[in-house]
């Protein structure tokens, strides 16, 4: 019996088979500017308007290119890590799944996107009250195809759900301490929906059907300041953290396991009236959805598809500006989204 494809790849192929495979297409808007870091970006030549970017992306004819194992991250940018993770604690997840009525005891490794982002705020950070940024209106008016409503706390699914229990935080429950807590929801664009139909009537008699939407669970918050003092580690600016806004994705239904989206506010040096916001982006992708490839061969529309080349934006059937797009896109859009925010 043929191996169950990861949904999301079979039907993003099943809906695009007749596409031919192009290059990135990066639809934020042409004032991001791509670096090779923002640590080393000369700010007093950073107009107010223009968004630096990196995404690691080093070679993006590599499908993975800008992906790195979650164990590896931790090596090789500890304090990024340290903060972007779920938590301190977090660890990639171990979990019994039911195999023909049996428990199997499974353990999942992740792949880590992360993007970083910097722009300059004509305004003193004393003038930006991030409390105004941390409301469910707000994260709605972010990528508007999205859709968000409030989540009690007592229905987040880790706190609720036994299986879900690896992601549950060791110190504290998800939404606690006056958090706002979300569910989030967003259909997928363009071909997707028929390639999911497609897919769903392929597998006819699978315990789970395709989802046709990402949903996912996630808590917004202002840093405390005694937390956030210490962000400066990861900025590499040399002038005190003035705050911090962070939002984590707990729980998602599919593709992804956690993301974070955190910015980071602090005086521009030399000149206190403008504020250097510094952001981050990191997207956990579930390892088996990217490394299954010899059993695209048996399919005549996945030959040329690699599951790498839908997540990262390098297929031409990514669509729209939001998650159908791609990772970078995405990332992209959502910073230039936050600026634009703060810079009314």
């Amino acid at each position: 019996m043929q191996r169950k494809l990861p949904a999301i790849l079979l039907c993003l192929a099943l809906a695009s088979a007749a596409s031919a495979q192009e290059g990135i297409k990066l639809q934020a808007p042409d004032r991001i500017r791509d670096v090779a870091s923002i640590e080393s970006a000369d700010l007093a030549t950073l107009k107010p308007g223009t968004v630096l970017f990196t995404d690691h992306r080093d070679n993006p004819s590599n499908p993975e290119s800008g992906l790195v194992p979650y164990l590896d991250w931790g090596k090789l940018r500890p304090a990024e890590r340290a903060v972007l993770a779920p938590h301190a604690a977090y660890a990639e997840p171990n979990y019994t799944t039911i195999v023909n009525g049996v428990p199997k005891p499974r353990h999942e490794t992740l792949k880590v996107y992360v993007a970083q982002g910097r722009f300059v705020v004509p305004k003193p950070a004393s003038a930006i009250d991030l409390s105004a940024y941390a409301t469910l209106p707000f994260v709605s008016k972010m990528d508007p195809v999205i859709k968000h409503k409030a989540l009690n706390p007592a229905d987040v699914t880790p706190t609720k759900d036994p299986a879900a229990a690896f992601a549950r935080r060791p110190d504290r429950s998800w939404c606690a301490d006056g958090t706002v807590c979300i569910e989030s929801r967003y259909d997928l664009e363009g071909k997707l929906p028929l390639g999911v139909k497609l897919a769903n009537k392929l597998e006819e008699g699978a315990a789970k059907k395709v989802a046709e939407f990402v949903s996912f669970q996630s808590e917004l918050r202002v840093l405390p300041q005694a937390e956030a003092a210490g962000l400066g580690t990861l900025t590499k600016l040399d002038t005190p953290v003035a705050g911090g806004l962070e939002q984590t994705i707990f729980w998602v239904n599919q593709i992804l396991r956690f993301g974070k989206f955190l910015a980071v506010l602090q005086p521009m040096p030399g000149d206190a009236s403008k504020t250097v916001v510094t952001t981050y982006m990191a997207l956990a992708i579930k390892a088996d959805v990217l490394d299954r490839k010899q059993e695209y061969a048996r399919v005549p529309v996945l030959k040329n598809l690699l599951p790498a080349q839908v997540l990262m934006g390098n297929s031409s059937f990514n669509t729209g500006t939001s998650i159908s797009a791609g990772l970078p896109v995405y990332a992209r859009n959502r910073t230039a989204a936050f600026a634009d925010a703060l810079a009314k």
